[in-house]
């Protein structure tokens, strides 16, 4: 896929969404920010991954490829379904504030209201649910027994399970299991239900009223996951079940010890006998549930960074060609024309770059790295090319305002002279919020460039500050809990942003 048009959109996690419950859902507040996104001018709303997440909530290290997460199942929507009541729901609303996710509370709560709505099942849902399990037998029934385990065992690690049959998956230990876990796994089964049909109803609202949704998919998956359990000859690891070489990225500017992910890494010689057939079902997936769908460390199907698992940091890794173009020609020919957004940022050497040019898969650059030296490196607007997505900042980035902050001095200037903002610094603060000038000025410089797609995180379309940041990677507090507020959403100058839609030719 290459982007042949030009167009605009905003990066809004499901999570992020605002809402009385706790956390952003696929209910009401979801279908308002869509239509916001229509006044605005704008085609595309992108997310994070919306799989189970992690101890430290993180939607890139999921128990799951495949499942979604529960909880962005909305509330509402259920009691619609005739499953909660309304004083149910006035029992769920969140006391806790409204611009963060606080998720001990909201834990306690599921665990509570979903058993609850469970029980109400009516035989038509029964049966849907039945319809739903039998349509997914690829991957649901693994998913939801591993889940149940999971607790049962108070253990996500399988290779700890006190089982040993279970944990080498025996035939007779997983028929024993099913059978004695039966209705835990299909309460499970009414959760991926319940987030799928909510989903499935969004995206076609989105849809409806010009607004493609941008899934994003973590090139790497948990070694507490299903799939790993479920698939363990796909993967490095020992006799045992436990990595032996583990994902990361080598030292660089941003972190002298380079990040140590510690995923476990693919056996792509194996994959390859059967044509990638696990992943072939998991981008089926994926271009299923989204229009387009951005794939997360791109560069790792080019060369990947292996790191012994015993090691503490991912400085002692090593450089391991990944599969390249003989992954991308068996995709092509299950999926002809994929929408694929390919994540390319990092160390650009010629293989990464023939790679992107052999796919035709548009890549991405970030605005607010374009002034941390004095060189006319590739993030510089006058550098892109048309079939790029450019964003001012990602997930991982701090808000572009957090940044202006963060630059030096010499290089907040050189970014202010290049976006033609020539008012001093501290003026700004006579305005602020959704209208500082600086911000402004960046957006402005981002839109007029000649990449055919520009996303702004919502924090930057709001003006923000660090404090909104959605993650640090190499930390774990305070990541993966901001939200937005209903007041915030509605202070959003939707003309400017429609104006500069309609004057760029977004």
């Amino acid at each position: 896929m290459s982007l042949k048009s030009r167009s605009s959109g905003v990066l809004m996690p499901v999570s992020a969404l605002p809402g009385d419950y706790g956390i952003g859902t696929l209910g009401q507040e979801a279908r308002n920010f869509i239509d916001r996104l229509q006044a605005m001018g704008c085609t595309y709303w992108q997310i994070l991954p919306v799989g189970p997440v992690d101890a430290c909530f993180s939607p890139y290290k999921s128990t799951s490829a495949f499942a979604g997460n529960p909880f962005l199942i909305d509330l509402e929507l259920l009691s619609d379904w005739g499953l909660l009541t309304a004083n149910e729901l006035s029992a769920s609303r969140s006391a806790d504030p409204p611009y963060s996710i606080y998720y001990p509370n909201l834990i306690r709560n599921r665990q509570t209201v979903f058993k609850l709505a469970y029980t109400r099942l009516s035989d038509q849902l029964k049966k849907d649910i039945q319809d739903y399990s039998d349509a997914n037998q690829d991957w649901l029934p693994d998913f939801s027994l591993y889940t149940v385990l999971s607790q049962h065992f108070l253990e996500e690690d399988w290779t700890k399970w006190n089982n040993q049959d279970l944990v080498k998956r025996t035939p007779d230990a997983l028929a024993l299991a099913r059978h004695r876990y039966h209705e835990e796994i299909s309460f499970q089964n009414f959760l991926q239900y319940a987030y799928d049909r909510q989903w499935s109803t969004l995206k076609t609202y989105a849809n409806t009223r010009g607004i493609q949704i941008i899934g994003d998919m973590p090139i790497y998956v948990a070694h507490t996951s299903a799939d790993v359990w479920c698939h363990p000859e796909l993967f490095l690891l020992d006799k045992r079940g436990c990595p032996t070489e583990v994902a990361g990225v080598p030292p660089d500017y941003f972190c002298k010890d380079g990040q140590l992910w510690g995923n476990p890494l693919y056996r792509w010689d194996v994959m390859k006998k059967d044509h990638y057939a696990w992943w072939m079902l998991r981008i089926k997936k994926a271009l299923t549930s989204f229009d387009k769908v951005r794939i997360d460390h791109f560069r790792g199907f080019s060369a990947y960074w292996s790191v012994p698992a015993r090691e503490k940091t991912a400085r002692n890794g090593r450089w391991v060609p990944g599969p390249a173009m003989d992954f991308f020609s068996q995709l092509k020919m299950s999926f002809p024309n994929p929408g694929i957004i390919a994540e390319d940022l990092g160390l650009q050497d010629h293989d990464l770059v023939k790679l992107l040019d052999d796919t035709g898969f548009p890549g991405m650059r970030i605005m607010e790295f374009a002034f941390i030296d004095d060189d006319n490196n590739i993030h510089l607007p006058h550098n892109y090319t048309t079939n790029t997505v450019a964003y001012s900042g990602t997930h991982d980035n701090n808000t572009l305002l957090g940044t202006f902050f963060d630059y030096f001095p010499k290089n907040r200037q050189y970014a202010f002279d290049y976006c033609g903002y020539t008012d001093a610094w501290e003026n700004q603060w006579q305005i602020g919020g959704h209208h500082s000038p600086s911000c402004r000025a960046f957006i402005r410089t981002l839109f007029q460039s000649a990449a055919n797609l520009v996303i702004l995180p919502i924090q930057d379309v709001c003006g923000y500050g660090s404090d909104t940041r959605m993650n640090e990677p190499g930390t774990i507090k305070n990541n993966w809990v901001f939200r937005m507020t209903r007041e915030g959403l509605s202070l959003i100058d939707v003309d400017w942003y429609s104006h500069l839609n309609l004057l760029y030719h977004r």
